[in-house]
């Protein structure tokens, strides 16, 4: 739904929720969330049994990843040509193919376990500066998108707008970082 300045209307439902109580609940979220992968990524032992088509969920996250950033570029579009509505359905879409993303991600580290990078020489430190800031930041996409979501949906449309100024860029970037870590584990793996 939409009013007469083209602004969708919130959710009566997020509107009632006391904005300190929710940031406080989508940290914890995330801060679970992070836990949860760190002890996923480097300290649990992958499955025992082997399922064959969960290797090849390192192609299906990368491809997550990429509907991801067509989607979250489409957004930026449309908010720039202040189409709200089409905006709105945009970033929903990047959001679930990234939550596709994270559950595929779950799945494919639990069987298989860490992918060591060969490659040597020059690609090296290149391979390791992108996997490290792509690593550092999605520590705060999920807490910055959820944020950005919960101002939009409650209505509080000019802080919805100072958050995503930031989760935007990190939530693109972690995006296409993605790929591009699928790209040279594939390469030079």
């Amino acid at each position: 739904m939409v009013n007469d300045l083209n602004l969708p209307e919130s959710i009566k439902a997020f509107e009632q929720i006391n904005t300190k109580r929710a940031i406080s609940m989508i940290i914890g979220v995330s801060v679970a969330a992070l836990l949860f992968l760190i002890w996923l990524i480097y300290f649990k032992a992958p499955a025992t049994s082997e399922i064959p088509w969960v290797k090849n969920l390192s192609f299906l996250n990368a491809t997550f990843n990429s509907f991801s950033t067509i989607f979250l570029l489409l957004g930026f579009r449309e908010i720039k040509r202040r189409n709200f509505s089409k905006h709105m359905n945009y970033m929903i879409s990047a959001f679930i193919t990234s939550s596709l993303f994270l559950v595929s991600y779950v799945i494919y580290h639990n069987f298989v376990g860490d992918t060591p990078f060969e490659g040597e020489g020059v690609i090296r430190p290149i391979y390791f500066f992108i996997l490290i800031t792509h690593i550092v930041l999605s520590a705060f996409v999920v807490p910055l998108v959820l944020t950005s979501f919960f101002f939009a949906f409650s209505g509080k449309f000019e802080t919805h707008r100072k958050v995503s100024k930031w989760t935007f860029p990190i939530w693109l970037y972690v995006s296409v970082t993605g790929v591009m870590v699928f790209i040279l584990l594939k390469s030079f793996g």
